[in-house]
């Protein structure tokens, strides 16, 4: 079941998809990834009763919520990438989805740290195939013009997914807890926290399922024939932009991840609230901030773009970094919870502009032939770097530098401010490369 072969009318008169049918594709899209976000930020809400029924250290821990899924995630995205340019995307996706929902699913029943960490990282292999199927449609169905909301709308997913995690979940776990443990038949007993895998993974089978509504579109953008189209090469020729381009958003998503990550954790140990409090409230905050600042972002990138500003999505993105600093260092370490929250409805607010202008910049700068594989080089980089090494990089400096547990907030807030300025830095200085790249692009329109 390929994707069409490409068409021998020029790209640049293609008409596009209609509205309708464009943006029905990125509800759907989001909806994805909005589900794959519940079953990865359920771990956060999920610290205390695996690391006691498991009996692991808090590094252990991250290990399960980061390293576990993100080694998979990140290499398997390589391939899947490589699939998402020559064969159908909705299909890939369609199996993708599957694949990670029963997965989840799959957490709930195991027993040990091992079995857990395996579930993991069966999560990740399948979580890998939206994200480079999902900007390659997206960038077949939208002009330049309106790609970056387009982008940002489906980037709304991790915050919609996150706040949902948060907000439901928590409850649910108070729920599970009060039930204590519940046979399920053909399962056997299980825990509170098996049971909320169980309830959070499988309903992403039927929203797989909604992807037969979804046509393939014509592929648009693509570099002339005889083109070298070696990803490495591609890169390679450009290696400098791609290098800040790639550093600076992932260093970046070291402190946003580690925030999902650990913010829970400093509320119940230095404030004293529990899994549904710290639940329902930062929930809310990322539903009610974050999920509009991805959208305000992509509006900002496509006002500029609409204005002749190229590098818009660059520059949107460093100018907002700049800004974080300050509230990534004061959010955490904040002795009010009630102040706290306050800063932290801010800094979610400028986490969310951020999240669709990756995906957005990155496929300015190449030909359709390559959409999918460099998100998917993207994500490599990035998942490794922020999911990887972000929540081990802040428990270890807690756990080992700081004194332990008590003193995450400070680990927390160190690590996430001095991450956001490097980002920043990088992301200025390739502005110029940027503009350049862009030019080149236009050419394959």
């Amino acid at each position: 079941m390929s994707a069409p072969p490409p068409t021998s009318q020029p790209t640049s008169t293609l008409p596009w998809p209609s509205p309708t049918r464009a943006w029905v594709l990125v509800a759907l899209l989001m909806v994805a990834y909005t589900s794959s976000f519940i079953d990865r930020q359920i771990m956060s809400l999920l610290v205390e009763p695996i690391r006691a029924d498991l009996g692991i250290s808090d590094t252990e821990f991250s290990l399960l919520a980061g390293l576990a899924f993100s080694i998979f995630y990140s290499v398997m995205g390589l391939p899947l990438g490589w699939v998402a340019d020559r064969w159908s995307r909705r299909m890939l996706i369609i199996v993708g989805m599957i694949s990670w929902s029963i997965m989840t699913a799959l957490c709930g029943l195991a027993t040990g740290f091992l079995g857990l960490f395996l579930a993991r990282i069966g999560v990740g292999i399948g979580e890998a195939a939206l994200s480079p199927a999902a900007y390659s449609l997206i960038s077949d169905y939208f002009p330049p013009e309106r790609r970056a909301r387009a982008i940002s709308a489906y980037a709304m997913g991790p915050y919609l997914g996150s706040g949902l995690a948060l907000i439901i979940g928590g409850q649910v776990i108070e729920l599970a807890e009060r039930m204590g443990e519940v046979a399920v038949p053909g399962v056997g007993v299980l825990a509170p926290w098996q049971l909320v895998f169980l309830v959070v993974g499988l309903p992403g089978v039927l929203i797989a399922l909604l992807f037969l509504l979804v046509r393939e579109p014509e592929r648009r953008g693509l570099a002339p024939r005889g083109t070298d189209l070696s990803l490495l090469t591609f890169i390679g020729g450009r290696r400098t932009l791609f290098m800040l381009l790639f550093l600076g958003f992932s260093v970046f998503g070291i402190a946003g991840i580690s925030f999902l990550v650990w913010i829970p954790a400093v509320f119940m140990r230095v404030h004293g609230w529990t899994a549904g409090d710290i639940g329902l409230a930062y929930g809310a905050i990322l539903l009610l901030t974050s999920v509009p600042g991805v959208f305000v972002g992509g509006w900002v990138s496509d006002r500029l773009t609409a204005r002749g500003r190229v590098d818009a999505p660059i520059t949107v993105a460093a100018v907002v970094m700049l800004a974080l600093v300050p509230l990534v260092l004061i959010t955490p370490l904040y002795p009010d919870p009630k102040g706290a929250l306050a800063l932290l409805a801010v800094t979610s607010f400028g986490f969310g502009m951020l999240n669709g202008l990756p995906g957005t910049a990155l496929q300015s700068v190449v030909p359709n032939q390559l959409r999918g594989q460099i998100i998917a080089a993207y994500f490599l980089i990035g998942t490794m770097m922020s999911l990887g090494s972000g929540p081990t990089l802040v428990a270890w400096v807690s756990d080992s530098l700081l004194g332990g547990p008590m003193q995450i907030g400070v680990s927390l807030a160190t690590v996430g401010a001095i991450a956001t300025l490097a980002s920043a830095a990088m992301l200025w200085v390739s502005r110029t490369g940027f503009r350049e790249a862009v030019e080149v692009a236009r050419q394959w329109r």
